[in-house]
C-alpha cells in the first residue's frame, strides 16, 4: 500500500494523543494484533465503499479508533491510492518577506514583458490611409 506518510502521520499522532487521555482507548490501542498499517487499510476501504471524495477530519479519526476497538474487524485489501491531507501552512515573517519579494519580481517580469511585445508589434495600417500622403479632394 503506498500512502503519503503524512496522511499515515497525521492519523497515528491523533491516535497517540487520544491514547494519552483516554484509558479505554489506550488499552486497545496497545493491542499487539493492530497496526497502523492495518489501520490505513481499513480507512480507505471504508472511504471506497462509501463512494465519498471527502471526508471531515472528525469521520476519518473516528475510523481509526473503530478499527482499534473493535476486536474482531475486516480490514479489506490494500489499496494502492492518493490521498490528500489538508493542512494550513504558518510562515514565518522572514518566508512571507520572501514570498513578497518574488511576488513582486514575477508582476515586475509581467508587466516589464507586456510593455516589450507591445513596442514590437506590427502596427497595422488603416485600409483609409494613402501610404502617408494627403488627399485633395474637390
Amino acid at each position: 500500500m503506498k500512502v503519503s506518510t503524512h496522511f499515515q502521520t497525521v492519523i497515528q499522532s491523533y491516535l497517540e494523543q487520544r491514547a494519552e487521555y483516554d484509558d479505554l482507548f489506550a488499552r486497545s490501542y496497545r493491542n499487539p494484533l493492530k497496526n497502523i498499517e492495518d489501520c490505513i487499510t481499513y480507512i480507505l476501504n471504508y472511504v471506497q465503499k462509501s463512494g465519498c471524495n471527502g471526508f471531515d477530519d472528525d469521520e476519518i479519526f473516528g475510523q481509526a479508533v473503530h478499527y482499534y476497538d473493535e476486536a474482531d474487524i475486516e480490514i479489506g485489501k490494500p489499496i494502492d491510492c492518493k490521498v490528500v491531507v489538508n493542512h494550513h501552512v504558518e510562515l514565518t515573517e522572514v518566508e512571507k518577506a520572501e514570498a513578497r519579494k518574488e511576488a513582486i519580481k514575477r508582476a515586475e517580469n509581467e508587466a516589464y514583458n507586456r510593455m516589450a511585445q507591445r513596442k514590437t508589434a506590427p502596427k497595422k495600417e488603416n485600409k483609409n490611409s494613402n501610404n502617408g500622403q494627403m488627399t485633395l479632394l474637390f
